[in-house]
C-alpha cells in the first residue's frame, strides 16, 4: 500500500508543482532590458494621436461673448445663457450603455467620413485628428464673429473602452468611460479594480478601432518595456479582451491553498478507486 502511495505522489508532484501560479505571472511591470529610456533616464510618452473614424460621434460646443448670438447661425439646441457668455452646446448628459443625448444630438461621422455642422455645412472629419477639425469649425466660426470672439470646443464624449473578460471577471467587464485626456492601460484597469490571479497578465488582446480598420495587438503587463507600445495608451473605442490562464481552467492554480485541495481530492479519488479495484 505505501508502495502505491509513493508512485502516486510521485505522478501527482509535478502536475501539481507546474499547475501553481507563480509571482512572476501576476507581479506587473517587471524589469526589462529592452525598455526604452532617453538619456535623462526617462521613458518616452509614445501616445498615438486619435484619428476619427466613420460613425464616431463627436461634442461640439461654440462659445461666443454675451452679444454674439451664435443662435442665427447654429442651431439653439440646449442652448445656455451665463455671465460668461454665451454657449451652443450641441451636446449635454449622460446615459448608459452609450451616451443616449450623444448619440441622437451629437455630431455623427457619416459613411463619407463627413461631419454636418448646422450653418456651416459638412467638414471632412475621417482620418483628421480633434485638433485638426476644429481648427477648421474655428476657421467658418471666424467668418460669421470677429476673430477672437468664439471659441470652437470639439470633442469625443470622454474616452470609451470595453473590457471583456471571463465570468470571474465580472466586476470589471463591461463598457467604461473616462473623461480625461490620456489613460494607460494600467489607470484603466486599476480603475475598475485591477485584475484577479486567473487573468493572464502576459497575454491582454486590444481591439483599436483605425481609419482604415481594426487592428489586434497583444500586450504584457508583467514587462515593465510595455510602457514603450503605443498600446499601452487607450484610445477611444478601445476593446480590451482578458484570457484566462489556462491552469486555472481546471481548478488549479488560483491560489496554494485551492492547488493543494485539489491534489489531496485527486490522490483520495484515485486510492478509492484503487482500493475499489482490489477488492473486487
Amino acid at each position: 500500500m505505501m508502495k502505491f502511495y509513493k508512485y502516486l505522489l510521485f505522478l501527482v508532484l509535478p502536475f501539481l508543482l507546474a499547475s501553481c501560479i507563480t509571482s512572476k505571472d501576476v507581479k506587473y511591470m517587471q524589469p526589462s532590458e529592452s525598455l526604452v529610456i532617453n538619456e535623462e533616464g526617462l521613458i518616452p510618452y509614445n501616445i498615438p494621436v486619435y484619428r476619427i473614424t466613420k460613425n464616431d460621434m463627436l461634442t461640439l460646443n461654440i462659445v461666443t461673448t454675451p452679444k454674439g448670438d451664435a443662435a442665427q447661425f447654429y442651431s439653439a439646441l440646449n442652448t445656455s445663457v451665463g455671465t460668461g457668455g454665451t454657449t451652443i452646446s450641441m451636446t449635454n448628459g449622460t446615459g448608459t450603455g452609450g451616451n443616449a443625448i450623444v448619440y441622437f444630438n451629437g455630431l455623427k461621422v457619416d459613411s463619407k467620413g463627413d461631419i454636418n455642422v448646422f450653418g456651416i455645412g459638412y467638414v471632412k472629419a475621417e482620418g483628421r485628428t480633434i485638433e485638426e477639425v476644429s481648427l477648421e469649425l474655428q476657421e467658418k466660426v471666424n467668418e460669421n464673429f470677429q476673430e477672437g470672439k468664439s471659441e470652437v470646443r470639439l470633442n469625443t464624449d470622454g474616452i470609451t473602452y470595453y473590457i471583456l473578460g471571463d465570468i470571474e471577471t465580472v466586476g470589471i467587464t463591461g463598457e467604461k468611460k473616462a473623461h480625461k485626456n490620456t489613460l494607460t492601460l494600467t489607470e484603466a484597469i486599476s480603475i475598475n479594480g485591477g485584475l484577479n490571479r486567473t487573468v493572464d497578465r502576459k497575454n491582454i488582446v486590444i481591439h483599436r478601432k483605425l481609419p482604415e480598420g481594426i487592428k489586434v495587438a497583444k500586450i504584457d503587463l508583467t514587462r515593465e518595456d510595455v510602457m514603450n507600445s503605443p498600446y499601452y495608451y487607450v484610445q477611444n473605442g478601445d476593446e480590451i479582451f482578458l484570457t484566462t490562464q489556462r491552469r486555472s481552467l481546471n481548478g488549479f492554480g488560483k491560489d496554494p491553498i485551492q492547488t493543494v485541495i485539489s491534489g489531496v481530492s485527486v490522490i483520495t479519488t484515485a486510492l478509492s478507486i484503487y482500493l475499489l479495484l482490489k477488492n473486487l
